[in-house]
């Protein structure tokens, strides 16, 4: 059994945790990181890629966005507390480590779960069940967690000292700050979970673009990040830009394809429409610009550009009702 492993690396405390102790034992760490719409990452920050660079290993990144898609879509093993597919998650990322076993010679795969932290995926049994799916009973080792477990094969033919790894379980995480301090980590994202899936707030706007029974589409995903959103009706809804970073994406990823309103002689917000466009939309879109925006006293004159790139311009004299956004607000 070779001395080298495929580490599955977050960005977050526990996997820097996991491949620190296990470089600490001499074994050859390869790290990899799956990409996907769901992850909370602020721009020019990317905490896997940092981790790796502060414990110096080598990162493959390999995005899986559509199968993240379909699996949020139809979860094999259902999903958490909101729409968190998390052991199908790590069934994929299992089959990712397991291809690059064999392309890089590694014999083992090291991951920072930690027995009992999550209800749904890091239980005794689903842990288990997990190597097991993947064909890789014996060969997931959980350095936080081991000698909570089984024996796997490295620690078994003494590649790893079982001794040297950790028998923590439960939610609390004192001893992996505390460790982490020791041994001088500064690279990873505080505890507060990195996957957007399981933030209740998000999964609002997620449920409801399930909702319309359509295909997910990676960059209907990626807007549900931006901006303010308003359910109008089953068919519609409008994306409000919050600042003018947004309002750029949201005209980039518009490229003149649908409804788009924004304020023409004042500075406010941008918005996207999704769906049908009407005069009830437009005098809608017009008080929200309004209600935003920073309108001058004689009205606001907004822009409307259609599909295809015709261009219209009306005037705005009062803001929307605040009740009547609410109602639609997601």
């Amino acid at each position: 059994m070779e001395k080298r492993a495929i580490v599955l690396i977050s960005g977050g405390l526990d996997s820097a945790l996991a491949a620190k102790i296990l470089q600490g034992q001499g074994v050859e760490l390869i790290g990899l990181h799956l990409l996907h719409p769901f992850l909370a990452m602020s721009p020019g920050h990317f905490p896997a890629r940092e981790v790796c660079r502060e414990i110096g290993i080598p990162l493959k990144i390999v995005s899986r966005g559509e199968e993240m898609l379909r699996l949020v879509e139809n979860p094999r093993f259902g999903h958490g507390a909101n729409l968190n597919p998390c052991i199908d998650c790590r069934l994929l990322e299992f089959r990712e480590a397991q291809a690059m076993m064999a392309e890089s010679g590694a014999s083992f795969i090291v991951s920072g779960e930690v027995l009992g932290q999550r209800p749904m995926s890091q239980r005794r049994e689903i842990l288990s069940m997990m190597d097991r799916e993947a064909g890789l009973t014996g060969l997931v080792l959980r350095p936080l967690s081991a000698r909570c477990l089984r024996p796997t094969l490295p620690e078994k033919e003494g590649i790893v000292d079982r001794e040297k790894l950790f028998p923590w379980s439960g939610r609390e995480r004192q001893p992996q700050l505390g460790l982490a301090r020791e041994l001088g980590l500064q690279a990873f994202t505080s505890p507060a979970g990195g996957c957007l899936l399981t933030d209740p707030n998000f999964c609002v706007r997620l449920s409801d673009l399930l909702e319309q029974k359509k295909p997910l589409e990676l960059g209907e995903v990626k807007l549900l990040k931006r901006g303010r959103h308003f359910r109008v009706d089953p068919e519609t809804k409008l994306i409000v830009g919050r600042n003018h970073q947004e309002n750029v994406i949201l005209r980039a990823y518009n490229l003149g394809r649908r409804p788009f309103f924004l304020p023409d002689n004042f500075p406010g917000p941008e918005i996207c429409v999704r769906g049908k466009n009407s005069p009830e939309i437009r005098e809608l879109a017009g008080g929200i610009i309004y209600r935003y925006g920073k309108p001058p006293e004689a009205g606001a004159e907004i822009r409307e550009i259609l599909p295809g790139g015709a261009e219209k311009i009306f005037t705005v004299t009062q803001a929307i009702d605040e009740e009547k956004l609410e109602k639609m607000r997601l």
